[in-house]
């Protein structure tokens, strides 16, 4: 019987679940997704909407009620709640799973005493904890706080000791823990998935770029030796075996430049450098994360085609209503505006270039707003595109509605 399934959270993860969700019409029959933003993005594919904050205990409970099967696109749910909404439906991945993924001390403590190989770490309880970790670790060294910052937003680079008091008072006294500077080579992911029964499967390792904490652009495959590849899947396979629960999870890992991997942080759910899947694999990461919870076989990981992944982000200096203004080489076809439902389009002349907007109404600095992945369907390396890739940027053109 096809069962009802909840979300947390109705962002464009959420979209993307809900329109992955609707293609397996005889396990889904319905989804609903908590989100406060009335008319989320996955609420304009079909998802039906409680408007309520995240950690609306309320508003969760209400969830569990409605759905059979609860899973998340962000981490921002409060976890003892859906521990508790565990009497009235499943919830995957494992509410135990996101406390410990929401604090990252915790996180990286749990990652540690389970053999992960993690950049070095202490806990943060006052400014004498964060000069005694400065002279164990040196400088620079980063400080985070221990729960949120997501897109590095709760980052702060201790530069010098003239940094100490600044970085400390930066987070206005939330708990923190100061992390060991590494100077890696490059940053990547591997998006894992487990299912109910245990089975485990990876995706190929990808190499992701980013500016101001931001992912601009995900490659598939990475740019790594064959072994830094096979180290990073037995890495994120080993993470998968340690946490409880099923589903697709992102696991964020630094390449040093001896070849060693670091992890540098876990995502309990699908991730933006997984996008490139819906072109480039068998079966995207988030038909996977349904296969997963729902405890059905997981689906080919097989990496079909080349495919480099690039955010569209709100430019700086405008925040308010706008468009999609670029063609992408498409002539008179308009790419999609916000708001429109139409979010899985595809370059009628060049066919390898896939445009999806999230139909968000508001744009700002850095928002997510879309992204595009240009896929290698005759063969050609990711050097090759993306080379096309910095052709079609100028193209992508976010600006102010009439």
């Amino acid at each position: 019987m096809a069962k009802t399934l909840g979300i947390i959270g109705g962002g464009q993860l959420g979209m993307m679940i809900t329109e992955a969700a609707q293609r397996m019409p005889g396990e889904i029959a319905d989804v609903i997704v908590l989100d406060p933003t009335d008319g989320c993005p996955a609420s304009l594919v079909g998802a039906k909407q409680i408007v309520a904050d995240f950690k609306d205990r309320d508003a969760i409970i209400q969830l569990a009620h409605k759905a059979d099967i609860i899973t998340y696109e962000i981490e921002s749910g409060d976890s003892d709640v859906l521990k508790s909404a565990e009497q009235y439906a499943e919830i995957n991945p494992s509410p135990e799973t996101l406390r410990v993924i929401q604090d990252k001390f915790l996180q990286k403590s749990f990652l540690s005493e389970n053999g992960i190989p993690v950049p070095e770490f202490v806990r943060i309880d006052d400014i004498n904890d964060l000069r005694h970790g400065l002279e164990r670790f040196g400088l620079p060294a980063l400080l985070k706080t221990r729960r949120g910052g997501y897109d590095g937003r709760g980052n702060f680079k201790v530069m010098t000791s003239d940094d100490i008091q600044h970085g400390y008072d930066h987070f206005n006294g939330a708990p923190m823990l100061l992390e060991k500077f590494v100077s890696f080579e490059m940053e990547v992911s591997v998006i894992a998935s487990r299912n109910t029964h245990g089975e485990i499967m990876t995706y190929p390792l990808v190499e992701n770029i980013h500016k101001d904490n931001i992912l601009r652009t995900s490659i598939a495959p990475a740019r790594v030796t064959d072994s830094i590849a096979s180290t990073a899947r037995l890495i994120a396979r080993d993470v998968m075996s340690v946490l409880s629960g099923s589903g697709t999870f992102g696991i964020e890992m630094f390449v040093m430049g001896d070849g060693a991997v670091l992890v540098n942080e876990i995502a309990p759910r699908v991730h933006n450098s997984g996008h490139h899947t819906l072109q480039s694999s068998k079966t995207s990461q988030f038909e996977q994360h349904l296969r997963a919870i729902l405890g059905l076989e997981l689906g080919s990981t097989d990496l079909v085609y080349n495919t480099v992944m690039y955010n569209i982000l709100g430019g700086d200096g405008f925040s308010g209503r706008y468009k999609f203004a670029g063609d992408l080489g498409r002539g008179d076809k308009r790419a999609g505006d916000a708001g429109d439902t139409s979010t899985d389009d595809m370059d009628d002349n060049a066919k390898d270039l896939f445009l999806k907007m999230y139909g968000k109404k508001v744009s700002k600095p850095l928002r997510k707003l879309g992204h595009v992945n240009i896929v290698g369907l005759h063969g050609e390396s990711v050097d090759s595109l993306l080379a096309r890739l910095e052709q079609v940027r100028e193209e992508m053109v976010i600006v102010p509605s009439d």
